[in-house]
């Protein structure tokens, strides 16, 4: 039977309540996967099938692999973003084979903002991009909703400004 003590040390070894990407940007870039490397394919096959041969059209399953893997592999990727707002800092994690994690504290940004190119704007996302003082801890969430970007750049504004006038 656990103490109440045991109990309290656990909750806390837990670590930083993460939150992962939506959705949207996981459709998002495997539709342009598949945009890209399936015309890629389609005048691959069209081109060598006229100009060399139809044996020479097989070649065009090698884009059609490569979409494939790309599939899995933006997948991977996507599940492995996530951020966490704790108390003092930011983290933002990242990374299948090599693993990232970027602590960007409070009173170190600078500047917060929200992009949204026009693919972005399509398919309802936007990325928030934090500066700081040291470029080498410059950090990006890529593909949240609108709503969460701008009370994210909202908050990490407000919490830079607090953190950083008691400096």
């Amino acid at each position: 039977m656990e103490t109440g003590s045991h109990q309290k040390a656990g909750a806390a070894e837990a670590g930083p309540a993460w939150t992962g990407l939506p959705p949207g940007l996981l459709r998002m870039r495997r539709l342009l996967l598949v945009v890209w490397l399936g015309t890629g394919a389609l005048v691959t096959g069209l081109l060598l099938g006229f100009l060399a041969g139809p044996a020479w059209a097989a070649l065009a399953l090698v884009p059609l692999a490569l979409t494939g893997w790309g599939w899995v592999l933006i997948g991977r990727n996507w599940r492995s973003w996530r951020y966490a707002e704790r108390a003092d800092d930011l983290l933002i994690s990242r990374g299948v084979l090599w693993r990232e994690e970027t602590v960007v504290p409070y009173g170190r940004m600078q500047l917060v903002e929200v992009t949204s190119g026009p693919v972005e704007r399509y398919f309802g996302l936007a990325s928030v991009q934090l500066h700081t003082a040291a470029a080498a801890t410059d950090a990006t969430i890529p593909g949240l909703d609108p709503a969460e970007a701008e009370r994210l750049r909202d908050r990490l504004t407000e919490l830079g400004e607090a953190r950083s006038a008691g400096l």
